[in-house]
């Protein structure tokens, strides 16, 4: 019986020291920086990161002299297709499951939860136009050179996957509102590659100074400066 006890006691421990561990390397890799050197642009395209306190995007300008967002996330793919005319786009990476049966954190699934953490299942982008985003403490510019946006576009196209004729698959309406659409992406969600790492890896490949490791959206946003709180609202789209 004190056998039973003392294992059961080991496995509760060890259990318990799974997410203790993982916090623990999040916060310290978080603070460990690549691109250590890095130096903002004073000139060039200007980005956003964008945050909710959990999840975070990377917004781009829906058309540049580098790219044209456009082809990869058309406006017919939205339940409005005006918001295409957007000029810009958030792109976010995740679990399938989470982000289909998940609209609102209430919504989230033990089971799903547990399938993102150990990467069964595979991963969507989500890409969610806006019109002249405002700088905020949950949307943070950043000015890129163009060398450094080429990078950055580089890597967010690598994430999609495409069909057999070049073209981003959509999960026909599948968005949270009338500007936003699921696309099917590379690679597979897991604990150690989330949303945020995503984005995480999107400025380090870019060249910007972040956490070597970013699982959090904390790991993410925190080097950022953070601009004043803002009012943002979201002006009509018109039809071109």
């Amino acid at each position: 019986m004190r056998r039973a006890a003392r294992i059961g006691l080991r496995l509760l421990l060890a259990l318990l020291a799974v997410p203790i561990l993982y916090l623990t390397a999040a916060l310290l890799l978080a603070t460990i920086p690549a691109n250590a050197g890095w130096h903002e642009a004073r000139e060039g395209v200007r980005v956003f990161v964008r945050t909710n306190g959990v999840h975070t995007w990377i917004m781009v300008p829906t058309v540049s002299a580098d790219m044209d967002w456009r082809p990869l996330v058309p406006g017919r793919d939205l339940r409005d297709p005006r918001w295409g005319n957007g000029d810009y786009v958030a792109i976010g990476y995740g679990n399938r499951e989470v982000y289909l049966n998940t609209p609102t954190w209430a919504d989230l699934k033990p089971a799903d939860a547990l399938a993102a953490a150990f990467g069964t299942g595979s991963s969507l982008l989500h890409a969610d136009h806006d019109d002249r985003p405002q700088p905020g403490p949950a949307q943070r510019p950043i000015t890129l050179s163009r060398d450094e946006y080429r990078r950055l576009v580089a890597y967010i196209r690598a994430s999609f996957r495409y069909d057999a004729q070049g073209r981003t698959i959509s999960v026909a309406g599948r968005g949270y509102g009338a500007s936003d659409a699921f696309y099917e992406a590379a690679g597979t969600y897991t604990a150690l590659r989330t949303c945020n790492e995503w984005t995480g890896g999107a400025l380090r490949a870019a060249g910007v100074r972040t956490g070597l490791w970013t699982p959090l959206s904390a790991s993410v946003m925190w080097r950022l400066d953070a601009p004043p709180s803002a009012a943002v609202e979201r002006p009509p789209i018109t039809k071109n």
